[in-house]
């Protein structure tokens, strides 16, 4: 792939700042409130089953989290769950969404650096009102000449969104933690995708990594590792 890079995409959660961390603080928390009625693992069982039913109603976010917590619990209680711990789950998820937004390590010096270099998209998908949210909380807004929150993030999206902007699949290379939102969608349409791995990933979005031969893929360790293979790509021209 020789085409010049001339735009960067980044994905949000996880990427640039904790997400999934709170969502699994968050789990832990429910299990805990649910506990005399089941074992930790029935619960993660069905919440997840219930998660992914509600994708279609709900989207992503912590408020379709929320409301599957809430479904979950009245049917893990058979209806038996008190008005105080539905409470205590709506109360978990204010507490979610006004949680402070923690940057990634090298994205407050990285980011700031690369919007020199190149126009930055950020592409992610979740709650407009939540992702609109942390976006301004983590002060990295100014530096995105576009930016799209979407419900979904699949091979159609991404070309909508870059045809959108004016761009070449061949000349945009994507940025994420994903393998199955941030990556391989962008490899199918042609671009380029540097995965980072975070700590935790919820199991909606694992996927199997392409090989690393893969022609546009790219791994790296940290985002620290991002401009170093900036350097090795054709120049923006």
């Amino acid at each position: 792939m020789t085409s010049a890079l001339r735009a960067i995409g980044f994905d949000a959660d996880d990427t640039l700042w904790h997400n999934e961390s709170l969502f699994s603080l968050g789990q832990e928390k429910f299990r805990a409130l649910l506990a005399p009625y089941h074992s930790a693992e029935w619960i993660n069982r069905t919440l997840y089953e219930t998660e992914l039913r509600n994708l279609a109603h709900f989207g992503y976010g912590i408020k379709g989290f929320a409301l599957s917590m809430i479904e979950t619990a009245v049917e893990l209680t058979e209806g038996r769950i008190s008005g105080s711990e539905i409470g205590q789950i709506l109360a978990l998820a204010k507490a979610m969404v006004a949680a402070p937004v923690e940057l990634l390590p090298g994205v407050e010096e990285i980011v700031p650096r690369l919007a020199q270099s190149y126009p930055l998209l950020l592409i992610t998908k979740g709650d407009l009102f939540d992702q609109e949210g942390k976006l301004a909380r983590s002060g990295l807004g100014e530096y995105f000449t576009h930016i799209d929150i979407v419900r979904e993030k699949d091979a159609d999206v991404y070309t909508a969104i870059l045809a959108k902007h004016g761009i070449a699949p061949e000349n945009f290379l994507m940025v994420g933690n994903s393998l199955r939102s941030d990556i391989l969608p962008v490899l199918a349409i042609g671009g380029r995708a540097a995965h980072i791995p975070y700590a935790i990933t919820w199991q909606h979005e694992a996927a199997d990594a392409p090989e690393p031969a893969t022609n546009g893929f790219h791994h790296l360790a940290s985002l620290y590792d991002l401009p170093a293979l900036l350097q090795t790509l054709p120049a923006n021209g």
